[in-house]
């Protein structure tokens, strides 16, 4: 029987999740898990299909996998989103498995690895963890509702589900036997969780319970829908210090006529109120993205999404090219823009962004604040550490710690007095205790 496993995780962090499942499906049924792919018997290929170029992505990883030569197994959004095309186009994959055939994964898998002693079931509380040692995600949710024009996520995850909340309090109890510091709560939309659960259940349930535990030095959650997010979440972050205070929430745009030709719900005043509201939260970190050559979409709608995030600062700020996806709402629309037009608005975007971010950092120097040693760089003689200030993404930055007077360790919990802000990074030195 073949023992080696390795897997290879495209896309965001709810795909991460899915992917720490299936390790431990296989760790469950006798499987040796590595990381070197030219040591492995079979390779899992987990793709994501939300862009293009996410898409060539996963395609460009599944080319180069059967290079290899190994059994190829490849899962997730592509599959779910293409899954005839991918069969008659790639017989070469030994097996393709859509997200909704995931309760049947050992079934599917069984006759391509001859196993037929395969047991059990992907689950949600069964992970092996892949972040750092100090990290974890908790998915709270899958799917969505929203059916944004440009987006195909409904189509692929389904409509919005809240997973069971006593589900949800296991996890979250399982996580902080593990000695992680930092609890990211994740879904497609954060905000909502719990509105189809019978009782009072909602977001703020689940950031009370994970307060429960004080190992969490960190307790961070993304992806919130702007116009979900109440009274009582804002006042919960400033009764709760230890909640970190950051908060991501994805506009897209600030023109009404394009919010509404989106089909994003609420409008420019929407943002504007929100985010004072948001600010109002001792030491407020604020996240966006938004999407640039929607159809339509004029230099002077690029203009005043370039004021409205310079009228409303954002610590971190993602910007993505508009593509056009097939069942998608918007895919009709005509007035497509051209590709270099689109980059030319990504580019001022990101450049105005690059001056505000480090407008935003300079603030920081001299702020003293607790960090996290996750890894140590010998290059560059400094550690690497979680603050409240970013996230553990492509999006955000990230900070540097040096300690002049001792050697630091893994997991550690330190001081830190920040001495050197750039666009994006931060320099630290730790402050003797």
């Amino acid at each position: 029987m073949m023992k080696n496993v390795g897997m290879i995780s495209l896309g965001c962090a709810k795909n991460r999740v899915d992917s720490e499942e299936v390790l431990s499906y296989f760790v469950r049924n006798g499987y040796n898990l590595v990381s070197d792919p030219n040591l492995a018997d079979i390779i899992v290929v987990n793709t994501c299909g939300f862009i293009e170029s996410a898409k060539q992505e996963a395609l460009d990883t599944i080319f180069s996998t059967l290079k290899l030569h190994k059994i190829t197994v490849v899962i997730g959004c592509l599959v779910e989103r293409y899954y005839d095309e991918l069969v008659k186009e790639i017989p070469e994959v030994d097996l393709f498995v859509k997200i909704e055939d995931y309760p049947r994964f050992g079934e599917l898998l069984a006759p391509v690895l001859k196993n037929n002693k395969l047991s059990g079931e992907i689950e949600k509380d069964k992970r092996i963890l892949t972040t750092p040692s100090q990290q974890a995600y908790l998915q709270i949710s899958d799917g969505c509702n929203n059916f944004c024009a440009f987006c195909a996520i409904p189509y692929i995850r389904g409509r919005f589900h809240s997973f069971p909340f006593e589900l949800i309090k296991k996890e979250i109890k399982d996580l902080s036997e593990t000695g992680i510091k930092e609890i990211i709560i994740i879904s497609q939309n954060t905000s909502v969780y719990g509105k189809d659960l019978d009782g009072d259940i909602n977001i703020c349930s689940v950031l009370r319970e994970c307060l429960k535990y004080e190992q969490f030095k960190f307790i961070r959650l993304l992806y919130l829908y702007p116009d979900m997010i109440t009274d009582e979440f804002i006042q919960l972050y400033k009764d709760e210090p230890r909640l970190t205070p950051y908060f991501d929430v994805p506009i897209q745009h600030a023109n009404d006529r394009l919010l509404k030709l989106m089909r994003r719900h609420g409008d420019k005043a929407l943002l504007e109120n929100l985010f004072r509201k948001l600010r109002e939260v001792p030491n407020a970190v604020l996240r966006t993205t938004l999407i640039v050559g929607f159809p339509t979409e004029t230099e002077e709608d690029v203009q005043e999404l370039k004021q409205f995030i310079i009228d409303n600062p954002f610590d971190h700020l993602g910007v993505f090219k508009y593509s056009n996806e097939e069942g998608t709402a918007a895919y009709a629309l005509k007035e497509q823009i051209d590709p270099e037009v689109k980059q030319a608005r990504y580019d001022l975007l990101m450049k105005t962004q690059a001056g505000i971010s480090f407008k935003l950092n300079q603030r920081h120097i001299g702020e003293t604040m607790e960090a996290v040693i996750t890894g140590y760089d010998p290059e560059n003689y400094c550690y690497s550490g979680i603050c409240y200030l970013f996230a553990p993404d492509d999006i955000d930055g990230q900070i540097y710690i040096y300690s002049s007077e001792r050697e630091l360790e893994i997991g550690e919990v330190v001081k830190v007095k920040v001495v050197n802000a750039g666009a994006y990074d931060l320099d630290a030195e730790v402050i003797s205790q």
